[in-house]
């Protein structure tokens, strides 16, 4: 049984899997994890954890981890992995959650594509047909967009609006506004990219994104965790 953890910075994601299918997958905020029992299932071969939240949270894993060091591995970028290599200046600085995303990317698709992460921040990044991550871009997210708006002017409000084509309201302009910001960088993005390449998408604003990226789209939810999984399987 492999543990697989996406420790994020507002969410933590994760689950269980036998080596044959997913046995269990969650998904809580911070202020639940004290709850969860990871031992449920049992005994477990294999702990791989991306972290990208604060010491608190990760001081919180090791507690509920405690036993199983030796089996646990918190995922350090390198210069290669599972059959993709890294093209970042510094591999090491590169985000655990990228890094895992874009494995599991290039583990389900062996092509070009750009992986679009969409959480408390969207992450924009290519992998070319050689199997080298490429590097890419980083953006506020979708509510952090809306918070920044809310917060830094006098009369938008926190907006609760929707995606239309011309909107006449101020909440759907902000909405319309954020989605078109988001989708546009990520075809921008594209655009560097031969033609046709396709754009995995992930994350939990990813429905929010979704209608406005052409195709061709291919929807993997929790692509961090399918990353951590392959690593899991690779030792």
């Amino acid at each position: 049984m492999h543990l697989l953890i996406d420790a994020g910075n507002t969410r933590i994601k994760f689950g269980w899997h036998d080596g044959r299918q997913w046995v269990c997958r969650e998904d809580i905020a911070h202020d639940a994890l004290d709850a969860v029992s990871f031992s449920r299932f049992g005994p477990v071969q294999r702990v791989v954890i991306a972290h990208v939240a604060s010491e608190a949270i990760r001081s919180r894993l090791q507690v509920l981890l405690t036993g199983w060091e030796d089996h646990t591995e918190w995922l350090r970028p390198d210069a290669e992995r599972c059959g993709l290599s890294n093209g970042y200046a510094a591999p090491e600085r590169l985000g655990a959650d990228r890094w895992a995303a874009a494995i599991g990317a290039w583990s389900r698709l062996r092509r070009a594509c750009v992986v679009v992460s969409a959480g408390t921040a969207t992450t924009v990044d290519a992998i070319d047909e050689t199997g080298r991550f490429r590097g890419g871009l980083i953006l506020p997210g979708h509510g952090l967009m809306l918070r920044a708006l809310a917060g830094g002017t006098a009369d938008l409000p926190l907006a609760e609006g929707q995606c239309v084509d011309f909107p006449l309201n101020t909440h759907d302009a902000i909405e319309t506004g954020i989605r078109y910001a988001q989708s546009g960088a990520v075809e921008r993005f594209r655009s560097q990219m031969p033609f046709g390449t396709p754009v995995v998408l992930s994350g939990g604003s990813a429905s929010a994104l979704a209608p406005l990226i052409a195709p061709p789209r291919i929807d993997i939810p929790n692509l961090v965790l399918e990353g951590l999984l392959q690593i899991a399987r690779s030792d």
